[in-house]
């Protein structure tokens, strides 16, 4: 066994100790020492394929003179306007890993000769220790493969992650059985319960993709026999073959959930427009969705327009430790034009991507919403696990 595999297993059981004490019970099960050590190894994975990918573009050598992000693309010869955001966080990874130091400038020189490192060891005991976690496996090495070609302007990442070739790595993805994204969609409908504001809730869920929270939240409710707590659901995705796809599986399914209904929905346009009233929904659920809207604050405002007084946002988000904090779930993300580019805002949004606990907090204020919670209370957790990830951050309409 590799001794990075190791390690893994010794700091899993250590943090799930430290989390034992700060999260709430219903939260424990979802982030045991399996899932942490889980999380270990796929940090370590994708760390190798970042040196597979950056070494292949001569990153080794390129930085040995020093050189901020775009001086080093210019040097390595790749296309500025895809390549300088997903070249700045592997820049940023590898300085995390102390290949590379990195000055206030944000100029970054090598310190030496870089590891070489197998990917395939991590993945081979990840399968050991837990199967389920192979589509994200799967689909970092085929996002790695085009990398070189994406930075070099040769592909555009839209083609490498959505062409209909790739359908297939996303419904494994988004799926209640991957055992990376589940605990998203879990984290999720456990909040949407707690945070229901009123019997006969009519919910939104936005950005709904492939039904994958939709799922977590009726076997939540469920199992814990509230499923007549909402009166209507209300199930939205942009993206034609995904809204299909997920009607397809929940009319399968029978869930037995009241008023369940399907259509698109553009969260970068007036919803007003798109069939959604001003004050006419009670609830908006959304996972992993709202960091990619083209602009924030105008994505916020069109929430707070269709929430009835005292209705709730409810959103279960990947979320960064600190302020260009690199993780790994950005390396096959910065893909994406709409994950890379939105509007910015220089408080709350200041790039691309993920945002902080402060940051959503922020955004949801200056946008008019209060009451800002998160679950499990993100203050706690990172006294004691400071890169914890995954938070539920809910909202209300005064």
């Amino acid at each position: 066994m590799d001794t990075i595999a190791e390690i893994a297993r010794e700091e899993a059981v250590r943090t799930a100790a430290s989390l034992r004490g700060v999260l709430p019970a219903d939260l424990l099960p979802l982030f045991d020492a399996s899932f942490i050590r889980s999380h270990l190894l796929y940090d370590e994975f994708v760390y190798r394929l970042v040196l597979e990918v950056t070494r292949e573009i001569g990153l080794e050598d390129i930085t040995r003179e020093p050189g901020t992000p775009e001086e080093i693309a210019r040097r390595a010869q790749l296309a500025p306007e895809a390549a300088l955001v997903p070249l700045d966080w592997m820049l940023r990874t590898l300085a995390a890993r102390g290949l590379l130091d990195e000055s206030s400038a944000r100029r970054y020189a090598g310190r030496g000769v870089w590891p070489r490192l197998d990917p395939a060891v991590m993945r081979e005991e990840q399968m050991r220790h837990d199967a389920s976690w192979a589509p994200a496996y799967v689909l970092a090495e085929t996002v790695a493969r085009e990398y070189p070609a994406f930075l070099r302007g040769e592909a555009t990442g839209e083609d490498v992650l959505f062409a209909p070739r790739r359908l297939r790595l996303w419904i494994d993805y988004f799926s209640n059985d991957h055992g990376l994204y589940a605990v998203n969609n879990r984290v999720g409908a456990i909040a949407l319960e707690r945070w229901l504001p009123r019997a006969g809730a009519i919910v939104l869920e936005l950005g709904g993709g492939l039904a994958s929270g939709t799922l977590a939240v009726i076997e939540h409710l469920e199992r814990r026999g509230r499923l007549d707590a909402i009166a209507e659901y209300r199930f939205t995705e942009y993206v034609t073959a995904f809204l299909r796809r997920s009607e397809q599986t929940l009319r399968g399914r029978d869930p037995r959930l009241a008023g369940l209904t399907f259509g698109a929905l553009d969260m970068n346009r007036s919803f007003a427009e798109q069939g959604v009233a001003p004050g006419s929904v009670s609830v908006i659920f959304a996972v992993n969705t709202l960091h990619v809207a083209r602009d924030l604050e105008f994505t916020l405002g069109e929430v707070i327009r269709a929430l009835e007084p005292a209705g709730r946002l409810v959103i279960s988000e990947c979320v960064l430790p600190g302020p260009r904090q690199p993780i790994y779930t950005e390396f096959v993300f910065n893909l994406t034009e709409t994950f890379r580019s939105p509007r910015f805002h220089p408080i709350y949004r200041p790039g691309g991507g993920f945002l902080t606990p402060e940051q959503w907090k922020a955004a949801m204020e200056a946008a008019g919403l209060v009451d800002v919670r998160f679950l499990p209370d993100m203050a706690r957790v990172r006294e004691r696990v400071p890169e914890f990830l995954l938070a539920a951050i809910g909202a209300t309409r005064p």
